[in-house]
């Protein structure tokens, strides 16, 4: 049986979403199988309210999640492409903040996990639970909070605080420092109460490690440089956390709770697919059978969707020829009828196989976890922070070539790196060649400068401020005071 995980899936306990309304979002409300003012008197109820927080901050709202996951990166030009109509709108910078869609949930499911979050922490002091479980459940009502807005920070800037259920409905946005401190001091303060790294009480649920990830990748975002370089080593020192040994079987189902994985998005496998990674679904290339080269046969029960998750053949080039990291794409494959399929034949069309199928699935769902934090992104943010402090030094390239070394392609040298600049645009280079399809290389690029660049270099209607998404519509209306991101109507 696979391990435990939190996962929120109709649970009787929901607060009601903030709906879409011309005027306000509608005021919070409980339904539960017991009264709210029972709700908090034992640990089943609290953990019911907080498991609907983690679930709301994975993002895993079933069968959409490729979509939402590849659309964020869809725009970076150099991975993937897909014929989903919000895919296709976001690679070409098309950003209707009107358009219903996918990029909805981008939103609101992270205002849902801060409408529990606040829940939890109005409530915990009086629950009738331990004293040690209220301590760990308000440092992770803390964490839950600062993740969900670190994720809406990186898509939208600042949003509205909303740190309790009694606030007006109607919030101005918060300042940058306002919003880049509030989701830095909650994090520091979840560390107090959080279990120690990888001695979380339950797969899934938050830990030390997990808070430093996120501090670290905040002050990445932010370039603070010398705190990157503090938290890295802080997780460095931790001494729980290392590379797993084979690129290619890092992602599967069976090495899940490895110790590269820091903080990860859940995923598990049923065929009403709540909170399934659904990559493959579209990752498949058509009639496909078997991979000959790794022996994969096509899973009995499992689907094939239409629009293709693909690599472009300049992305795929930019590869040693020796890096093992690609070998999670495909080139060539037997198709039903029995013929080998040659996908280097035709233009961008090699196939991802980040979450390669194995152990866990059932049809069109699969279990395999997503990568938010991995001990690799610690040791090349390190390295960034470092060249951006100092230039190049072989301490930075010594914790370049740590990852390299897994991926079997030669270590770097430094008289290779006269410049802070050629260092930099290295490590870019080698983000994307680790992380891709994790969500990071949308980040990566607006962080280097190069998104709208290297966009514009390919012919899209890409402009300097699309490094920042569109408040939705629906959002505006309910809230006069919220302002659009500059550049959209």
């Amino acid at each position: 049986m696979k391990p435990f995980k939190i996962i929120f899936s109709g649970i009787a306990l929901v607060a009601i979403m903030q709906l879409y309304s011309c005027k306000k979002f509608l005021e919070p409300k409980i339904y539960s199988e017991t009264t709210p003012e029972n709700l908090f008197k034992s640990i089943k109820g609290v953990e019911s309210v907080l498991f609907g927080a983690y679930a709301k901050l994975a993002e895993m709202p079933g069968s959409n999640i490729a979509v939402i996951t590849t659309m964020l990166e869809e725009n970076t030009g150099d991975f993937i492409h897909s014929n989903n109509a919000d895919v296709v709108n976001f690679k070409r910078f098309i950003l209707d903040p009107a358009t219903p869609g996918h990029w909805d949930k981008l939103w609101l499911l992270p205002f849902e996990a801060i409408r529990n979050a606040n829940i939890i922490l109005e409530n915990i002091d009086e629950a009738e639970i331990d004293n040690a479980s209220i301590t760990m459940i308000r440092a992770e009502a803390h964490f839950i909070r600062a993740v969900a807005y670190f994720k809406l920070y990186m898509r939208y800037g600042p949003v509205p605080l909303r740190t309790n259920t009694l606030q007006e409905l109607e919030l101005p946005r918060a300042s940058e420092e306002e919003m880049v401190s509030f989701i830095e001091n909650e994090l520091k303060t979840s560390l107090d109460g959080l279990p120690a790294a990888r001695q979380e009480p339950a797969y899934g649920r938050a830990n030390k490690g997990a808070a430093l990830g996120y501090l670290m990748k905040l002050s990445l975002a932010t370039k603070q440089w010398q705190k990157v370089v503090d938290y890295a080593r802080q997780i460095m020192d931790l001494n729980v956390y290392e590379l797993f040994p084979n690129y290619f079987t890092l992602f599967f189902v069976a090495n899940e709770r490895n110790k590269e994985l820091i903080w990860v998005r859940p995923a598990k496998a049923d065929l009403n697919r709540t909170a399934a990674n659904t990559f493959m679904n579209i990752a498949y290339p058509p009639s496909f059978k078997s991979h000959p080269a790794s022996g994969l046969q096509f899973p009995a029960g499992a689907s094939i969707f239409s629009g293709g998750l693909y690599m472009y053949d300049d992305a795929y080039n930019s590869f040693a020829p020796n890096d093992k990291r690609k070998d999670l794409i495909i080139t060539e494959y037997i198709n039903q009828a029995g013929n080998l399929i040659d996908l280097s034949l035709n233009p961008n069309s090699r196939a991802v196989f980040k979450y390669w199928p194995d152990a866990d699935y059932i049809g069109p769902a699969y279990g395999n976890d997503i990568p938010e934090i991995r001990f690799a992104d610690v040791l090349l943010s390190r390295a960034e922070a470092l060249n951006e402090l100092n230039g190049p030094t072989q301490q930075a390239l010594d914790l370049i070539n740590l990852v390299r070394a897994r991926a079997g392609v030669d270590d770097l040298e430094l008289v290779n790196f006269p410049t802070k600049e050629s260092l930099r645009d290295h490590i870019l280079n080698e983000r994307g060649w680790e992380f891709y399809l994790e969500g990071q290389r949308r980040h990566d690029l607006i962080r280097h400068g190069q998104l709208i660049s290297r966009a514009q270099a390919r012919g899209q209607a890409a402009q300097p401020h699309h490094v920042r998404m569109p408040i939705p519509t629906f959002a505006l209306e309910a809230n006069p005071k919220l302002v659009q991101n500059p550049g959209y109507q």
